[in-house]
This record gives structure tokens, sequence and C-alpha cells, in this order.
């Protein structure tokens, strides 16, 4: 028989601590966003609705919540591709809804690698983490956008690493210009992407 120590325990919700701890970074990218990574710590648990203490039980110094917040809109990023292949009309409606999703983050997360004050290994592991998680999911979607009866079996112009790695070249500087439209420009890029892959001019036919 359970004393009330032990029904107190097993009543305990078990996912609550993580979600939790994903409203806190929820909270944390966007005030990163807003305020950029150097945002007073009051001013995340603000916008979470909790105390500073909790902020700091969770995430002890700021390199472990930058971390944390790469990796949660990482994987945010990731979650959002097989959603929207199942929910959107057509597979090339989900690839370019995905890949507003993947500027969007670019954008979000800059400065964060900065934050971790030259960490080299740190910002290798990030950017190793990053490239797993989403080059898959790119893939699987620019496959399926191409998946078209007029074009069965052909190779894509760009692989999905490809994609991913233009993409980010040209989300380069979005910040800071005004008058640089890198979303159309990236639309443009997908379009290419979805192309055949065709001899260069001049190469041999």
């Amino acid at each position: 028989m359970q004393d009330d120590n032990e029904a107190v325990v097993a009543s305990r919700p078990v996912g609550r601590p993580r979600r939790s701890q994903q409203a806190l970074l929820d909270s944390a990218a966007a005030v990163f966003l807003e305020s950029g990574v150097n945002a007073p710590v009051r001013e995340i648990a603000a916008k979470a609705g909790v105390g500073v203490g909790t902020i700091y039980r969770h995430f002890p110094t700021r390199p472990t919540l930058v971390v944390a917040v790469y990796r949660h809109q990482v994987e945010a990023c990731a979650e959002a591709g097989p959603r929207l292949l199942a929910e959107s009309a057509t597979p090339e409606e989900a690839l370019r809804e995905w890949v507003a999703l993947f500027v969007d983050f670019l954008v979000t997360k800059h400065g964060l690698a900065s934050a971790l004050h030259g960490d080299d290994a740190g910002a290798d592991a990030l950017h190793a983490y990053f490239v797993d998680r989403l080059v898959p999911v790119c893939t699987s979607l620019l496959e399926a956008a191409r998946a078209r009866p007029d074009a069965p079996g052909q190779e894509a112009a760009l692989s999905g690493y490809s994609l991913l790695k233009g993409v980010g070249n040209l989300c380069v500087g979005a910040a800071t210009d005004p008058q640089y439209d890198v979303d159309r420009l990236v639309q443009a890029l997908v379009s290419g992407a979805l192309t055949t892959d065709r001899p260069l001019l001049g190469s041999p036919g």
C-alpha cells in the first residue's frame, strides 16, 4: 500500500518540468531576438513569468542558456518539416514554407555563437548538431517537392545540404540592410533547386 508521500509523487505530471523548460527557452529566444543575446536575465524571467532564480536553476550560466536556446530552435525547425509536409497542399508549398522558417531561424540565432566567448569546440559541436538535424529534413522536403510526374527520376539541381548552405549565404547581412530582400532571393534559390540538373553552358552535350 502506498503511503501519502508515494501517492503525491505518483500523481505528479511527468511532462511538466520539460514543458516548463521549453517555455523558458521560448521566452529566452523571443528576448534574444528583441534585445540581443546579452539581454538581462531578469528580462527573460519577466517574459516567462518566473523568478530569476528559476532561470538560473535550469541554466546556471549564460553560455548554457544560449546553447539550449540554439538547440531548441534547431529542434523546432527540424520538427516543422514533417508537419508542413503533412499539412501543406503540395510538397513544394511545404518546402517553401519550411525554408522561410529556416530563414527566420538564421536571423534569430544571429549572435548566439559569439556569446560562447570564443569556445571553438562548443561552436563546432553546435554546427555539427545543426547540420545533422536540418540537412536530412531539407533533403526529404526537396525530394518530395521534386517527385513530379513530369520529372521522374531526375537529379535535383541542388542537394539538401547545398540548398541550406546557399540560404545561409544569402542571409548574411540581411539583419543590417533593410533594402536587402532575403526572402525573395531565397525563394528564387528554391525555384532553382527544384529544376532538373542540366549541363553548364558550353559543356559537351
